[in-house]
């Protein structure tokens, strides 16, 4: 029997994209597959579709836009997941992007990485290869499902059109069920146009001839294309699934009462897992006030409190940690940052509220594991708390814990006054938190240069910092601050870029330009890679691949339409402020390139 495969040697010298005369009228035929996509992403209340264009899925984004959906197109697929991401975290919604095939999507994989360990819940859309064409040499065709897999929680392929609305309902359900990350819905081009379209397409490279390989072909293709547009063209209702969030067990919840009311020196530490349901972040920091436990907060949790609560406490957690003789871990698992659980005292009671039993039990397995939304845990803990009667009791320890705070914040004063040729990194930050708005968000994207910040400065408002997480990305600055100013028009978004970190990101200041997004950049131009430098050149006597130049960041700013602002000296920072601010109000992006001095406030941070 004759072997179909040969026969399609004949396709591949066909191109993916159609000829001119099929887009020669704006209004198509019939709704195609680009269409059902958008349909699905508007029922589960997307507003922006993050994206580097590309042929694969053209369809959806000109649906989408035809739908009300707003499209911004950037410079790097990174920065996109970077802005689906940042979107996710500050509303609880998950955030999209639209990417196309082979380097489009390995373009991402950074990005997706960053969001699964973040457990962000991120649905990227990807473009792929002709289903027929597959394998077979197509442009930008590459097995996708290795390389995408391991980063996310659900790689769906597509094959037929009529599975692409509730492949996109799927999606939804699974980046927000349990554990948030990201998902991944692969998208061949051909299921993306209507079927006329492809029809003919099809029809056309299968050929007109009269032997039987010809007929063969011609009767594998028809049957293929059947079965791509079987059932399509009756597009299935959205399904919009209310995910109901995990809740610990009424066990765990009284065991951590009791421990509680019997401890004298209790200790919160509150991390990014924490603010998963960011609807209810008010209600989750009323419950912390509630429980008048002193608290740390970290990641996406910083500013939960606002800026000066008595309960927060900013310096010396490690010491805290090891006089503490009970500590909730609300969405923090034990891993480097807390030095693998040793920084908490064998003999303190340890209780774990996360969403995932895996992290929970993470190098030092808890006294109690409180496993569902660490949230909840919070505002439920609260709600059963008989706090009032053991705040009095712990008085002294907080009294003690603030005490340590304010000494320190001594020591930081003293340090912002020290002079040298520029300017003081530490006197900058406290200027920047005089001078930044109520309503700021801020975005870190750095090594030395934002550590330094995470000391100084103090979010306003819960979900008002935005970190990369424990994956430690640099590069995410410019999507996230994107992200943020999108879907929190409202508010101030500045980005705190270390002079390495700065350099993935800026030309996204072209996207800020194009899209009216004005967000305010500084940038801590020490003239290297810093964070590194300092241990590096201790350690092993040369500064190799850590140096760089005082670049003129501002000018290349400025190239691409935003403002640029160079500053030299300490006395010029307040000015500097003050005008990036205005500009920003009207309506422009604005970069400040800081000429920094060295300083040894962040000596022996190196981290594993």
């Amino acid at each position: 029997m004759m072997k179909l495969s040969p026969l399609f040697d004949t396709l591949q010298t066909i191109p993916i994209f159609f000829r001119p005369r099929q887009f020669m009228s704006p209004i198509p035929t019939s709704l195609h597959g680009g269409d059902q996509v958008a349909i699905a992403l508007k029922a589960h209340g997307v507003r922006t579709i993050f994206t580097l264009c590309g042929g694969h899925i053209s369809p959806i984004l000109t649906a989408s836009k035809a739908r009300g959906i707003r499209i911004v197109d950037v410079r790097d697929e990174a920065t996109a997941v970077f802005a689906a991401d940042a979107t996710a975290r500050l509303t609880g919604i998950p955030g999209v992007a639209a990417v196309t095939a082979g380097p489009g999507i390995t373009n991402t994989i950074t990005a997706l990485k960053n969001a699964q360990l973040a457990q962000s819940p991120v649905i990227l859309i990807g473009g792929a290869a002709p289903t027929a064409l597959q394998g077979r040499g197509a442009l930008q065709d590459i097995d996708q499902r290795p390389l995408v897999s391991p980063h996310v929680k659900l790689f769906r392929k597509i094959l037929r059109v009529r599975d692409l609305c509730p492949a996109v309902d799927e999606a939804f359900t699974v980046a927000c069920d349990g554990v948030p990350g990201p998902v991944f819905i692969e998208c061949p081009v051909d299921l993306l146009y209507d079927e006329i379209t492809i029809r003919q397409w099809y029809a056309d490279a299968a050929g007109k001839g009269t032997s039987i390989p010809d007929r063969l072909l011609r009767f594998y293709v028809n049957r293929h294309v059947a079965k791509m547009f079987s059932g399509g063209a009756e597009i299935p209702a959205p399904l919009v699934q209310r995910i109901v969030a995990p809740r610990a067990s009424n066990s765990s919840l009284q065991a951590t009462l009791s421990a509680i009311a019997k401890a004298e020196h209790p200790l919160l530490v509150i991390g990014s897992q924490a603010l998963t349901l960011a609807s209810e972040a008010l209600q989750i920091a009323a419950a912390v006030t509630r429980l008048g436990i002193p608290v740390y907060l970290s990641g996406m949790a910083r500013g939960l409190l606002g800026r000066d609560h008595p309960l927060q406490m900013r310096h010396q957690r490690r010491q805290a940690l090891r006089e503490a003789d009970c500590v909730v871990l609300a969405g923090v698992p034990c891993d480097f940052r807390l030095d693998y659980g040793r920084h908490v005292r064998r003999s303190a009671t340890l209780i774990a509220a996360n969403r995932s039993a895996k992290e929970a039990r993470m190098n030092r397995r808890p006294d109690i594991a409180a496993i569902g939304d660490a949230g909840l845990f919070l505002v439920t803990l609260a709600a059963q708390s008989s706090a009032t009667d053991t705040t009095s009791r712990w008085s002294p320890w907080i009294a003690q814990l603030r005490a340590r705070d304010a000494v320190r914040e001594t020591e930081i004063d003293e340090q912002a006054k020290a002079i040298g040729n520029y300017v003081n990194p530490i006197a900058f930050f406290r200027a920047l938190e005089r001078e930044a708005g109520d309503n700021a968000v801020l975005v870190a994207d750095g090594g030395d240069f934002v550590a330094t910040a995470s000391y100084v400065m103090h979010p306003r408002a819960p979900l008002t910092w935005l970190d990369p997480g424990v994956f430690g990305t640099l590069g995410v600055g410019a999507g996230f601050a994107l992200g943020a100013a999108v879907c929190r028009p409202d508010s101030e978004v500045w980005i705190i870029f270390g002079d390495g970190a700065c350099g993935y990101g800026l030309a996204e200041f072209d996207t800020f330009v194009r899209h009216g997004i004005p967000v305010i950049a500084v940038v801590g131009n020490d003239a290297g890679w810093t964070q590194i430098a300092r241990e590096q050149i201790k350690m092993l006597h040369d500064d190799v691949a850590t140096v760089l130049a005082r670049t003129a960041y501002h000018d290349v700013v400025r190239a691409f339409g935003a403002e640029g602002i160079l500053v030299k000296n300490m006395s010029d920072v307040p000015a500097a402020l003050v005008r990036a601010r205005a500009l920003a109000r009207a309506g422009k992006p604005v970069l400040v390139n800081i000429w920094l001095d060295k300083t040894e406030f962040r000596e022996g941070s190196i981290s594993m």
